[in-house]
């Protein structure tokens, strides 16, 4: 059955922040921010330097200056719609907005409605020798949108998909539908929902990201185990490329050779643009429960999740969060670490897999903070429930901070178990010192681990630093880098759900095997044989 989509943007966003123009921290919010960090940061008062607004924006001229007729009504070149598909969603990029810096502006951004329009885009920049940006949601943490190409193109054009946004077809038995790429998280459900389905895909880019981003960059959601990658959840992918498109055959699953679809998951638009895709929906959860313990030592906690995540039981959540964080977000008093877990099903309660979690963790010292069931009442006040206010709140806080001077960065990455604590050690030892070297003060450096599998965790590390206003990007770029090589060189993966971008393509060329780089290459030379589609990110330039 086909189902009518209503338009992603109703209001309209924000081209240097996170969020709609009426979205944002609140009043409290922000003093809140500047008590916590001024007291973290040993700062006595902020200097607030405005957002930037589009009559201070100086883009230099499109170099687009032949739109074919066909696409006139769908490209636009003023300044809101080229300021807003500038940068992703840094703390850098940030800091270059409030610098006023939009100098590597798209040239052009196109809203294509259907298949075919794409196609046109793609033919027209290959025509014009243009470069093509493909943009979802713009949420990318690793500067996967940004339209820096080199020299060698006469020009970029941004291809917004947001426009695509419609279930196409749903197929109840199976519990499965068809999807256009460019639909963002909340429309989806939305239109699944009267259905009965759901894709329960959700993570904290959740509003503001689309799902051929998530399939483009092998997003994860925010369930702990099971379930949680977008690839457990495509059955096929259809992409356009420069030299044509390609649907794959609709399967459970398949033992036909190499996959297509892994082959198009986490292509990053580097490839050619994801423009629908076929999902299997999994079953809403009719029971949950879930409980919070506290360590006093952070390893006490670490075994307690190792030993979770042996023993089979796939909780939904099972995160824990070191003491730093833990305090610095109101979550606990800063003295002990979290560990919150979650269970969930839809077929069968769930009483027997969290007693034997929460018997793990009092086997490794934990006490239990709070036990919560699904039909409890009131449980805005838990420590869970605080952290995840504060985790869902955290990116309208960025341009609060950015503001103010006060750097926000992030590094994630996965690691056996039996190298955690090597990586966990020299990631905090190294960017620490980087923040000092680079700042001139002491910054803090806080981890939680986001996803645990059998065989290791996906530990996630937040710094955060006093900028030299002047500075922030370039004082944000070597801590970053600090946290990067710490946490390769000691085994973990550059990206553990925020993929390569540009960003990370040093580190990412380092941790990808040579032959495979040849195969890569190889690959886009057959799809994109001008090299056009994305420049620079997944193979080199």
């Amino acid at each position: 059955m086909t189902i009518t989509a209503r338009e992603n943007w109703s209001r309209r966003r924000k081209f240097y922040a996170w969020g709609a123009e009426d979205e944002g921290a609140t009043d409290e919010e922000a003093r809140a921010i500047e008590r916590v960090w001024g007291e973290a940061l040993g700062a006595d008062g902020f200097e607030v330097t405005p957002p930037p607004t589009l009559d201070e924006i100086n883009l230099k001229p499109s170099r687009v200056d032949r739109v074919p007729t066909s696409l006139q009504p769908i490209c636009h070149t003023d300044t809101y719609q080229r300021a807003l598909h500038t940068y992703g969603k840094t703390f850098m990029e940030c800091a270059r907005c409030f610098a006023r810096d939009f100098a590597d502006a798209p040239d052009a951004v196109v809203y294509p409605r259907d298949e075919a329009e794409v196609a046109a885009v793609l033919d027209w920049c290959g025509g014009a020798e243009l470069a093509a940006i493909p943009f979802g949601g713009g949420s990318s943490a690793v500067y996967g949108v940004n339209p820096v190409v080199g020299e060698r193109f006469k020009g970029v054009v941004t291809i917004d998909m947001s426009h695509m946004n419609r279930v196409l077809e749903t197929d109840i038995t199976s519990r499965a539908a068809r999807v256009q790429a460019g639909v963002f998280g909340p429309d989806l459900d939305a239109q699944l929902k009267p259905h009965g389905l759901s894709l329960r895909f959700f993570m904290q880019a959740y509003p503001y990201s689309s799902l051929g981003g998530w399939i483009a960059t092998r997003a994860a959601g925010h369930y702990a185990m099971g379930t949680t990658h977008i690839d457990d959840f495509v059955e096929s992918v259809h992409m356009v490329t420069p030299k044509g498109g390609w649907r794959s055959r609709r399967l459970p699953a398949s033992g036909a050779g190499p996959s297509p679809d892994r082959f198009a998951i986490g292509s990053e638009g580097a490839m050619g643009i994801i423009t629908e895709a076929w999902l299997r929906l999994p079953s809403r959860p009719a029971h949950r429960r879930g409980a919070t313990f506290a360590f006093a030592a952070f390893d006490d906690g670490i075994e307690a999740l190792r030993e979770v995540a042996q023993a089979g039981l796939n909780p939904a959540n099972c995160r824990l969060i070191d003491p730093r964080e833990a305090g610095l977000t109101g979550s606990y008093d800063g003295t002990k670490a979290i560990l919150v877990l979650g269970f969930e099903s839809a077929h069968h309660p769930v009483d027997a897999w969290i007693d034997i979690a929460m018997q793990a963790c009092r086997d490794h010292g934990g006490e239990a903070v709070e036990e919560t069931l699904a039909a409890s009442g009131d449980t805005s006040a838990t420590a869970a429930a605080r952290w995840r206010q504060a985790f869902l709140r955290e990116p309208f806080y960025r341009e609060v901070k950015t503001a103010r001077g006060i750097g926000r960065d992030t590094c994630e990455t996965a690691i056996p178990w039996s190298g955690f604590r090597d990586l966990h050690e020299a990631v905090k030892t190294r960017t620490s010192r980087a923040i000092r070297e680079v700042t001139g003060r002491d910054g803090t450096v806080t981890c939680r681990i986001t996803h645990v599998y059998p065989d290791g965790p996906a530990p996630y590390f937040t710094f955060h630093f006093l900028c030299d206003k002047t500075r922030m990007v370039e004082q944000a770029t070597a801590i970053k880098t600090a946290a990067y090589d710490a946490m390769t060189e000691t085994g973990g993966t550059i990206t553990h759900h925020h993929a390569v971008g540009r960003l990370h393509m040093p580190w990412y060329l380092k941790q990808r095997p040579p032959l495979f780089g040849e195969v890569l290459r190889a690959a886009k030379e057959t799809l994109d044989p001008r090299g056009m589609m994305n420049p620079g990110v997944i193979v080199e330039s």
